[in-house]
């Protein structure tokens, strides 16, 4: 056995979910990828996102299983709506799995007889019937993802430690070169662990909507184009609809955790540090525009934000912050023969508030650490961006923005980020509070280039 494939057995031994749950799957021959999507009360979204997976290649979809983890609290706590909602999931899936001639009140014939007719690959996993459901203590998303990403795992086996599992959601499409795409972008030489898929949101008719979705796209956008600039290693959309991994990647990480928010974010940080994250721009995703509190934070709950007024959340990190990460990450690539204080002097001249982040993670012990336990160069450039990681990353950018350099309205982030990275707007920036029509999705199409 090589030693990703004993990595894939060690995990299913010691780290999986137990594989306990009612599993309906037609044949399983042949899989050489797997697509997982959890599902919460999604009768109305699921099935559009099937079919559009279902306009893939043929030839890709014989050889894809789709995953669908239909999952919800105990009925005691479970909204009965919800439960409801599952239970219909579960039966037209079924139905679809067993190859029959199924009707849906929501969706008379056209969207099931794709799905049924294109060859697609079925299988759901029960995580809502009574018995079967989430404990109160993990349920969420991430607890989802990861029971239907470890069940991929068990079909594919220790010797599939090379086949792919990729995430998305019950409201996201996919273009029709999905499939494909995403496999030829883990044909690359430098053999990535993951990969991020270019997304994007889709434009909804009401405008308030569409200002709300658009003003959040940006902000994504604007801090992964920060992250660029700076030369960062971890600039990528951390989005749980858009992500692939190998399997022996994802056992190397010991799986994605059980978090009911931010599981993707903390997912990919650990897979950066195994290998390179790709970023697939040659295919997409589309994710819904739609308000949800089902999680802390997120695009729903930036959704509801936004519609309910509070216009904060369309401000941007100050652009500052991203030339001090600049400066900090090229100080210490610049010479790494030095030691941690001196790095810290060097850190206090490009900010004292750097410094003064630094100082309170000991990172001149730190460094020292580092500099010992690494045999060249290189090896002690990767060492330390385990530990500048992308969440400590974002740590001090928190940080920045707390002691020094507040956020700044949407209109002067832009403007002054671009400056710095050389790039020129599509229209001259003027908004108020927030971005909105026409002009502003002009905006974000380019940032959708800049940051894929």
């Amino acid at each position: 056995m090589t030693g990703s494939g004993k990595n894939v057995a060690g995990y299913l031994a010691r780290h999986a979910e137990p594989d306990n749950r009612p599993f309906h799957a037609g044949s399983l021959e042949g899989i050489e990828r797997a697509v997982v999507i959890p599902a919460l009360a999604e009768f109305d979204s699921l099935f559009d996102t099937l079919a559009s997976l279902a306009l893939n290649p043929s030839e890709d979809l014989s050889r894809t299983l789709v995953i669908c983890v239909v999952n919800n609290r105990r009925r005691e706590v479970c909204d009965p709506a919800d439960y409801r909602n599952n239970q219909a999931t579960l039966a037209l899936l079924s139905a679809l799995i067993r190859g029959e001639d199924v009707r849906s009140a929501a969706d008379p014939t056209a969207d099931l007889r794709l799905i049924r007719e294109s060859g697609l690959r079925l299988a759901c996993v029960d995580a809502s019937s009574e018995g079967c459901e989430l404990p109160d203590k993990d349920a969420g998303v991430g607890l989802a993802r990861k029971i239907g990403m470890d069940k991929a795992l068990r079909l594919f086996g220790p010797d599939g430690w090379a086949k792919l599992v990729c995430c998305l959601d019950a409201d996201t499409k996919v273009a029709a070169d999905y499939l494909p795409q995403v496999t030829r972008g883990f044909a690359r030489a430098n053999r990535p662990a993951a990969a991020a898929v270019a997304y994007a949101h889709e434009r909804p008719a009401d405008p308030e909507f569409a200002a709300a979705i658009l003003n959040y796209e940006i902000y994504l956008r604007y801090y992964v184009c920060g992250l660029q600039y700076a030369g960062s290693p971890y600039a990528f959309h951390s989005i749980g609809s858009a992500m692939a991994v190998t399997a022996g990647a994802y056992a190397s990480v010991r799986g994605i955790n059980r978090l009911e928010a931010a599981e993707d974010f903390y997912f990919l940080n650990k897979l950066a540090k195994v290998g390179p994250v790709a970023r697939i721009d040659t295919t997409r995703v589309y994710p819904a525009a739609r308000v949800s509190a089902r999680v802390p934070f997120g695009t729903g709950r930036r959704m509801i934000r936004s519609l309910a007024g509070d216009h904060d959340g369309s401000r941007l990190y100050h652009p500052r912050i991203f030339l001090i990460l600049a400066q900090w990450l090229a100080a210490v690539a610049g010479d790494p023969d030095r030691s941690g204080s001196l790095i810290c002097a060097e850190a206090a001249g490009i900010h004292q508030t750097l410094s003064d982040f630094l100082s309170a993670r000991a990172f001149p012990d730190t460094w020292e650490k580092i500099r010992r336990n690494s045999r060249n160069v290189a090896f002690l450039n990767r060492q330390f961006h385990a530990w500048f990681d992308g969440f400590l990353t974002l740590k001090l950018i928190h940080w920045l923005n707390d002691h020094a350099f507040p956020p700044v309205a949407m209109e002067e982030g832009l403007r002054d980020l671009f400056e710095a990275m050389g790039v020129t707007p599509p229209a001259p920036l003027r908004f108020g509070r927030t971005v909105s029509g026409d002009k502003g999705w002009a905006m974000l199409q380019m940032l959708r280039r800049l940051a894929p």
